[in-house]
This record gives C-alpha cells, structure tokens and sequence, in this order.
C-alpha cells in the first residue's frame, strides 16, 4: 500500500491519524498542531504575561516532554526553570525517569531541580501512605503526593520569583476534573480550574495548564515520535483504592472512543459558560497555618497538608519545623536529591 500523504503540507508521510479532526497529519505537522494549540491557550488566557518567567513541573512522565518542548518555544528557555519531584515509592523507579527529561531539558537550556517528598516532609510517599492506613486514614495515595507536590512547586517558585507554576495536565485530566467536581456538586472547585480564576493571597504563585486542550494520546504519541524516553514503569498506587477519578477516567474514554472529540467539545462549552463567572469570583482571604504558617483556606487552623500528615501520625514534618525557624535545606538546579 502506497504512504498516505499528509493533509496538512500534502507532501510528507502521514503518520498520525488525528480522531477527532479526521486529518492524517506528519511528525512535522503533527508537532506544529500540537504547539499552537498550546500557544492559543496560553494567548486565550493569558497565562503568561511577556516577560514572566516560568516554573515547570515536570514528572518525567509524557505529558511533561510536550510541555518542555512547547514551552520552551513559545516563551524560551531563559524563562523557564524545572523541578522534579521523586516521591519515594518501591519499585516505581523515578529517579530513572528524572534523570532522562534532565538531559533532555538541559539540551533545551533549561536547568531541573531534583528534589523529593521526603526532602520537604521528612518521609517518602510511601511511608506517609503506610503509616496513614495503618491508623485508619481512608485517604488514596493520590490524595498526599498531589498535596505534597504543589506545596513544593509552590515552594521553589517563590524562592526563584517565577510568576507562574506550569504543570503537565492534559485534557483528558481537565476533563476528569470537571466530572469528579460536578458529581461532587463542587461549584466552586470547578471555578477554580478555569484559566480565568485568580487566586487571592500574595504568598500563591498561579499555577497554569497549558496543555489542557491537548488529549493524552496526543502527547503519547508526540513521545514516540520524537523518540523520547518512555516512562516504562506505572505507579503502583493507580489501581490500588480506586478513587472516583479513575472510574470517571475509565467511562470518559470509553464515550472518546465512541465519538472523538467529546472532551474537547466539553471542556470548550465548560470554558464559554464557566469564563464569565470564573472571572468574577472574588477570591477569599486567606488565613495561616498554625503549624507551619502556609496560607490556608480562612478559618482553618491547620492547612490541608499539615492536617493530612497530623492524621497520618506526622507531627512535626521538616517544613512545619522550618517554618518556625530552621532552615531547609533547599536543592539548587541541577543538584540531586539527598
């Protein structure tokens, strides 16, 4: 069977089928789509204002090379700085992972801070998780290494002045997001993940997502064209206590497989409807935490973080004692974690 040409240059071999636009796209074209859907969101929104810099988290997973890579177009590299998180769990080899998007991002001109839970706490994910079920704690794994890690992103991007925090959500994740918050009747969370809400507090540096009109098998295979490391190994927590988003990740995908382009029709409708009131939703106040004097949602005495490890039988995690005036011990770009 004779190569089928692009539809886009009509010159080069198609080699992605692209389901929810019907176009049979090249490596070339494939890319340039991929990068100006992101350059519209970032312009749509204004997620970055010129001369802004970035941090980005990124995971060493495939979401974080398309963004890397597409950041570092659109805004450059002497904007940009990384940080990669190892959260300490057997078997689940992260620093592997790291080390490969450190090179790759290094080549880009960009420097990767490696840094890990147990740096910021004082225990490895997997510890924290042990010793929470152990006591009765009925919270997923999820729960802690999605808190702990926009606590420490949130952390180095006040120490290097980054105006934003860019992480690698992509649209099946936005998507997932909206569902759990609406099945929840969360209103307000669902506000809160729209570009155009803004968080109060001058301690909170906004976190944006660039990729979230890009689809997760989009990035998958940006990966394996570009020939980038693949993250062989999975966490072992996914399918260990289900949460609800990922049974809501399993029926979504079922309905995009049934008809493409369901997500990003619904995430375009949820942004039309939601843009307005998302704007003018005037953040609340925000408090400090007892123990270690983060902001905090108003009226809390603990935040969210010191609350789950208090629960987890952690009273006294590193950051909390830093707080209170020893100093921690922070990694510098390109340093490895201790």
């Amino acid at each position: 069977m004779a190569p089928v040409a692009c539809d886009v240059c009509g010159v080069r071999r198609a080699v992605v089928l692209q389901r929810h636009t019907g176009r049979r796209l090249c490596r070339e074209c494939f890319r340039e789509d991929i990068v100006g859907r992101v350059r519209r969101e970032v312009e749509r929104w204004g997620m970055i204002r010129p001369g802004e810099t970035v941090l980005l988290g990124l995971s060493g997973g495939k979401d974080s090379y398309v963004l890397l890579d597409a950041l570092s177009e659109i805004v450059g590299p002497s904007r940009l700085v990384a940080v990669s998180i190892v959260e300490g769990i057997p078997g689940y080899n992260r620093e592997g992972d790291i080390e490969k998007i450190r090179r790759v991002a290094a080549a880009r001109g960009v420097d990767v801070i490696v840094t890990s839970i147990r740096e910021y706490v004082g225990a490895s994910l997997y510890e924290i998780y042990s010793r929470a079920r152990g006591r009765g704690a009925g919270h997923a794994a999820c729960t802690y290494c999605g808190i702990s890690r926009r606590r420490i992103l949130a952390l180095y991007a006040r120490l290097y002045g980054a105006h934003k925090v860019a992480t690698a959500h992509n649209l099946d994740d936005e998507a997932q997001t909206a569902i759990v918050n609406f099945l929840r009747g969360d209103w307000v969370g669902m506000l809160k993940t729209h570009p155009l809400y803004r968080s109060g507090g001058e301690d909170l540096v906004p976190r944006i997502k660039p990729l979230r009109k890009v689809y997760e098998w989009e990035t998958a295979s940006y990966v394996v064209l570009h020939r980038y490391p693949i993250q062989e190994a999975e966490c072992p927590f996914i399918n260990m206590n289900p949460t609800l988003r990922a049974r809501v990740r399993t029926a979504l995908r079922v309905l995009e497989e049934r008809s493409p382009g369901t997500l990003l029709r619904m995430m375009e409708r949820l942004d039309e409807e939601l843009g307005p009131l998302a704007q003018a939703m005037k953040p609340s106040s925000l408090g400090r935490c007892e123990r270690c004097g983060e902001p905090t949602s108003p009226k809390r005495r603990l935040c969210k973080l010191c609350e789950l490890l208090e629960e987890a039988g952690f009273q006294e995690p590193i950051y909390a004692i830093a707080g209170r005036g020893k100093r921690l011990r922070l990694q510098s770009p390109t340093a490895s974690p201790g």
